[in-house]
């Protein structure tokens, strides 16, 4: 009879004489088996300070060196680090696109489809030059309306008079 301790709980347990042969029997049960295949280790989340593991594939994709828990806590971390200046659209201080096109008086309604919640709207240049922010050059679009224009041909030739 061939009594073993577990190698990651120390539980003595019975296993098979020729198991034990074999190699097999260095745990007492499966959740053991699998804490023994974890490589990976616990970090904390950046914004809330939970405990989480990650995997050495995860460990060496964070760019920023920062873990978090979920999407909620890096999405804090995210609007606290890309606002005002930091921001991709800040020039002179504003940010242009959006605010042109309010100053300017045109109503934000989509130019295809005539939607008019803010939420979901967009500014979209023209001519595809983002530097070129001429009132002429923007208009609002939602952003189904701005996918399909930048990913669908045949919406974009028709409606090239309108955007």
């Amino acid at each position: 009879m061939a009594i073993v301790r577990c190698k990651i709980c120390s539980k003595e347990f019975y296993i098979k004489p020729n198991h034990l042969q074999k190699g097999w029997g260095k745990y007492c049960s499966i959740s053991c088996r699998s804490k023994a295949q974890l490589k990976g280790k616990l970090v904390k989340c950046f914004i809330c300070n939970k405990e989480i593991y990650r995997s050495p594939k995860n460990l060496t994709k964070s760019i920023s060196g920062k873990y978090f828990c979920s999407k909620s806590c890096q999405t804090l971390w995210r609007n606290s680090q890309y606002i005002g200046d930091k921001s991709r659209n800040w020039k002179n201080g504003e940010q242009s696109y959006r605010n042109i096109l309010k100053r300017s008086g045109k109503k934000p309604i989509c130019s295809l489809c005539n939607m008019n919640n803010e939420k979901v709207l967009v500014v979209h240049h023209i001519d595809h030059i983002r530097t070129n922010n001429n009132i002429d050059n923007l208009t609002w679009v939602c952003l189904n309306c701005h996918y399909l224009i930048h990913h669908d041909k045949e919406l974009y030739i028709s409606n090239k008079n309108i955007i």
